[in-house]
């Protein structure tokens, strides 16, 4: 499998830059901070942008209830803070302010997963794409580097309807090409299989990506997808896609339940009952550690990815 790695950079890095472009073409896109303009990169949208750049403090439920009202005047806001911060510590307003009457706001969502890293298991938010999800009118994206991240920041200005678009904090190898078209509910084949598919979402697809050099070596066809949006989901890939291979790994950067893995779950209960496994954090919060030592110990690495595969191949034999 041979995928161009174009650089390494963290998809935060990708928010700020989507979101100061938007700056630039869309003099409806607003930005709000809870006391984190630093860590979201959103530095460069409210030096560009003063008058449209809210910095509320440590207040996100106030955040979030600006933010509702702020559409009702045709604005596009995108509220910024940690991926614990912006679901767990608002979820009560998130329901009722945002989801409930479909208010068009976009909640950006860094250092999101274990990859938080040294912060420990306070901010290490495991829960949150289940959590999202669930929302009825909801949309969820999980981009896989730093140009998706960048690609589905601008993406997501032109969708009406609430948006929780989750990314992190680590560097990352950046493999999606500067000028690929991002599409809410289109799922990336990024390799062609026969023998065992893989979805994955977030940093995992860059391990997915790791662990199909290793299966090649083995003589394992894998079938690589990156499925970026959570909800809607790519029904249709992954059909397609066990058509052919008949087992499937979900890897994801988020607990067991809830997550990617049970949403494609969901599909093969109702339409093709597939031997499935999943590569996610098993019931469990996390710990202090650097974002690679914690993806090892927790069981979401390369080597699990490749273990996964093996085992879900033996069920489907």
């Amino acid at each position: 499998m041979e995928i161009e790695v174009l650089g390494q950079k963290d998809t935060r890095s990708g928010f700020g830059e989507g979101l100061a472009e938007l700056g630039r073409i869309n003099s409806d896109v607003v930005a709000l901070c809870a006391d984190l303009t630093g860590s979201l990169k959103m530095d460069a949208f409210q030096k560009e942008n003063p008058e449209r750049f809210f910095q509320v403090g440590i207040a996100e439920a106030n955040m979030i209830g600006l933010a509702a009202g702020m559409t009702i005047g045709g604005k596009i806001p995108y509220t910024g803070t940690f991926a614990n911060f912006s679901t767990g510590r608002v979820y009560d307003q998130i329901r009722q302010s945002v989801a409930y009457s479909g208010k068009n706001v976009k909640i950006c969502a860094s250092h999101a997963g274990l990859t938080l890293g040294e912060d420990g298991a306070t901010h290490q938010i495991l829960e949150d794409i289940g959590m999202m999800r669930m929302l009825p009118n909801m949309t969820v994206i999980v981009p896989a580097d730093f140009n998706q991240t960048k690609q589905a920041t601008i993406a997501i200005a032109n969708h009406n309807g609430p948006v929780y678009l989750r990314f992190g904090r680590p560097v990352m190898p950046i493999f999606v090409k500067p000028d690929a078209t991002f599409t809410i509910g289109k799922a990336d084949v990024l390799q062609e299989g026969t023998d065992v598919t893989i979805i994955a979402c977030g940093h995992l697809v860059w391990k997915s990506i790791e662990a199909c050099k290793v299966l090649a070596e083995k003589g394992i066809s894998v079938e690589l997808i990156n499925m970026h949006t959570i909800k809607p989901l790519d029904e249709q890939a992954i059909l397609s896609s066990l058509r052919k291979t008949k087992c499937v790994v979900t890897a994801e950067e988020h607990m067991r339940h809830g997550g990617l893995g049970d949403a494609v779950a969901q599909v093969l209960a109702r339409e093709l009952p597939s031997p499935q496994e999943y590569v996610a954090v098993n019931d469990s919060f996390g710990e202090s550690g650097t974002p690679m030592e914690l993806m090892t110990k927790y069981g979401i690495d390369t080597i699990h990815i490749v273990e996964a595969v093996q085992k879900v191949m033996a069920r489907k034999a």
